[in-house]
């Protein structure tokens, strides 16, 4: 591990000058990423700025159904907020899914959001990796591809981005509050927070350096809306995700689909918000071949390797599972 200095922010302000002012700095939430990177020799900054103790350690629901969450919100008091529970079991279920109470207690939310891939091939220095080292190649597409990703890759890069709780979020429209540098401030939904690799797989987000996130806002709700995640993973015990699904559902008094928003998991470079589904859903009745008709369209534009196109049948399968319980469960209500 490369040495580096250590310093605890005390204001936001205070943090993002200290990263603008330095290229090799880099914020620290709860670690539990950027760490393990650390000690693999594929993260090596200079500087380390502690952002965990700047307050935005609160979770507030207000009067409107909506909730804010603050960047440092430990992932397991998000998951055990009764608030978040009640409101958004979607996402309260992404993240008991994805990790053990140990870690959940550790990581923060806005370190859930930006942890990176775990294709072993950016994990492993002795390797090239154009993520890693841009121009090096890309051995996962002719090598171990098997978890990695069949939607929106290049020929530059196909791994996946594994965070449960960014699909969970993705699904609930959530916007993620940012703060710059020179102390601007925007809003950008989590859905565009991400970009594909394309010919730049090195760059995976529309964050600046020194941006920083401060805050999660959740919109309410659709007034009676289900909502679930559901995860297919290669162990019972804490894995990622070879398919995940989170689905958010409202069903008109006729029984036909109001409102319906999907996200996948495990299957592209960033939470893949599956919008030619829920268009082809939005005002239908959710019988079993609608259903497999809008995931069919969906995955159409898939682009899968030779070990990784079982995930093609896996995420229609799984839509089709997760929309089908939603509506089931909101029929015996």
């Amino acid at each position: 591990m490369r040495e580096f200095a250590y310093v605890r922010a005390t204001d936001a302000a205070e943090a993002a000058a200290l990263v603008a002012d330095r290229p090799d700095a880099v914020y620290l939430g709860g670690g539990t990423n950027l760490v393990d990177l650390m000690k693999l020799g594929v993260a090596g900054p200079g500087l380390v700025v502690d952002v965990s103790r700047l307050g935005q350690d609160r979770v507030e629901h207000r009067a409107d159904g909506s909730a804010l969450i603050g960047a440092a919100v430990r992932n397991g008091e998000l998951a055990g907020d009764t608030g978040v529970r009640q409101r958004f079991p979607v996402l309260a279920q992404a993240l008991v899914a994805g990790a053990s109470g140990q870690l959940r207690t550790v990581a923060t939310v806005a370190g859930n959001l930006l942890q990176r891939t775990r294709c072993g091939y950016f994990q492993d220095v002795t390797k090239p990796c154009n993520k890693r080292e841009p121009g090096s190649g890309c051995p996962a597409i002719e090598g171990a591809h098997r978890e990695l990703a069949i939607l929106g890759t290049s020929d530059r890069c196909v791994a996946n981005h594994p965070s449960d709780m960014a699909v969970a979020l993705v699904a609930l429209d959530a916007v993620a509050r940012l703060r710059s540098a020179d102390g601007t401030t925007r809003a950008v939904p989590v859905e565009e927070l991400y970009v594909l690799p394309g010919d730049t797989p090195q760059r995976e987000t529309v964050l600046a350096h020194g941006d920083l996130i401060t805050e999660v806002e959740l919109p309410a709700p659709p007034p009676g809306a289900a909502m679930s995640y559901r995860k297919v993973r290669d162990r019972r015990s804490y894995a990622f995700a070879l398919v995940s699904v989170g689905a958010v559902v409202s069903v008109a008094e006729d029984g036909r689909l109001a409102d319906v928003r999907i996200a996948l998991g495990g299957v592209a470079p960033r939470p893949w918000r599956a919008r030619e589904a829920e268009s082809l859903l939005r005002g239908r009745h959710p019988d079993e071949e609608t259903l497999r008709e809008a995931a069919r369209a969906e995955l159409a534009a898939a682009r899968p390797l030779p070990d990784n196109a079982f995930k093609v049948d896996l995420a229609i399968d799984l839509i089709v599972a997760a929309i089908r319980d939603l509506v089931a469960r909101k029929d015996r209500a």
